[in-house]
């Protein structure tokens, strides 16, 4: 019956954040609340972002309703870890705001993701163990550091994959549905409420990401901005760190527990990781590409993995579905191994992999066919027309518009 009660914190969330989602897009529509298109933007038409404040407020709603109910009063009795969960989401949000509106310079913002970070970390929320032979991080300080810097990414990843219609929204519904059967899983066997947060925290999210989805699949009316992607990398950080920074992993090595296989004592560190596959690759590519340049890693540009797949040919929801299904094969296939045998759950991935990959390269493959034929056909033939379009070497070939100023 615990079930039940998840169920219900996670459809709180989820209507209330659409009822706020609506709300919001009409007022922000009514009084043109709405930014300018920037240069690397894909939409077309001014679109509000403040999706995130409805996000905020639905998971205020929802935690509310949750300390209401008896079965989950564990949760609530170590009252400084949701305090200072609900201070950091605070900060993040009005930070994310003041962005969208006024675009604030990455240091200011950089601070407030740390002061966030720091506060959650305080009062708690901190990576304190790691599951692989029970090592414990004696010094306070190191876990404060590694928690503080955990966090910051995970926000900043989540924040540079937020570039199209229901991205962010749908690979964080499809990532924290995978870490919730993980988390729920390991109370059942372990016969205890000890992850009653973490599981809260995903299953809010969860119904946050499901009543934003319809004002955000493409065509979106309404954005989450940068107050509701670093609101979900702040509670995908959080769930993460209170799982894979407290868990005791002589449970996840014992004999029999979940497979015969060795693999699933890593799982605590390997999920988190699989579920934030796509973000946490674009975000250290991002990086790379910036620094190599002489930039500022948080600099922006119009090179990230979702620029890249349309620029290679893919439509805007083809480019959403393909990466909805690398975090689906990813995260799915990781949280296999607790329950399928190791062979057959590394099979399932390599084919989940391989499908990815030959759909991703999909238009790479149509171009070459169309460029064989324009050579066969003659230089002045409509498919040869077609052929000389190369999307992607257009964009990278396209001038830096700072460049032409």
């Amino acid at each position: 019956m615990r079930i039940v009660f998840y169920l219900l914190i996670t459809a709180v969330s989820a209507i209330v954040t659409f009822g706020l989602a609506v709300l919001i897009w009409k007022l922000s529509t009514k009084y043109r609340l709405y930014p300018k298109i920037r240069e690397r933007d894909v939409h077309t038409r001014p679109t509000p972002r403040l999706g995130g404040v409805a996000m905020f407020l639905g998971m205020l709603v929802a935690f509310g309703v949750a300390s209401q109910i008896p079965q989950l009063s564990l949760v609530f009795a170590e009252p400084g870890k949701v305090l200072g969960l609900l201070a950091a989401a605070l900060i993040i949000v009005l930070i994310g705001v003041a962005d969208d509106i006024w675009d604030l310079d990455w240091w200011t913002k950089l601070a407030g993701q740390v002061i966030a970070a720091g506060i959650l970390a305080w009062q708690g929320v901190q990576i304190s163990t790691l599951p692989i032979g029970g090592v414990t991080i004696v010094s306070p300080y190191i876990s404060l550091g590694i928690t503080i810097f955990a966090v910051v990414l995970v926000m900043n990843a989540i924040n540079f994959i937020d570039g199209l219609d229901g991205l962010v929204a749908g690979v964080a519904l499809i990532a924290n549905g995978v870490f919730f059967v993980y988390t729920y899983f390991l109370q059942l066997q372990a016969q205890t409420e000890y992850f009653n947060l973490a599981s809260l925290v995903t299953t809010v999210l969860i119904g946050a990401c499901i009543g934003f989805l319809p004002l955000n699949f493409h065509p979106a009316r309404l954005f989450m901005g940068d107050a509701g992607a670093l609101l979900v990398g702040l509670l995908m950080a959080t769930s993460a760190i209170l799982v894979t920074g407290q868990v005791d992993s002589g449970f996840a090595t014992q004999p029999g527990q979940f497979t015969a296989s060795l693999v699933p004592a890593f799982i605590p560190i390997l999920l988190p990781f699989a579920v934030l596959i796509v973000p946490l690759l674009d975000f250290g590519l991002a990086v790379i590409r910036r620094l190599r340049a002489g930039k500022s890693p948080f600099s922006a540009d119009r090179k990230h993995l979702h620029h890249r797949l349309l620029d290679m040919g893919h439509s805007h929801l083809h480019a959403v579905l393909i990466f909805y299904g690398w975090t689906l094969v990813v995260a799915v296939g990781c949280l296999a191994y607790m329950f399928i045998p190791f062979n057959l759950a590394t099979g399932l991935i390599v084919i989940g992999l391989v499908v990815c990959t030959v759909v991703t390269l999909s238009p790479l493959s149509r171009d070459k066919a169309l460029e064989a034929v324009a050579q066969s056909t003659g230089p002045d033939s409509e498919t040869a027309a077609v052929a000389r379009f190369d999307g992607l070497d257009a964009a990278s070939e396209a001038p830096d518009p700072k460049e032409l100023t």
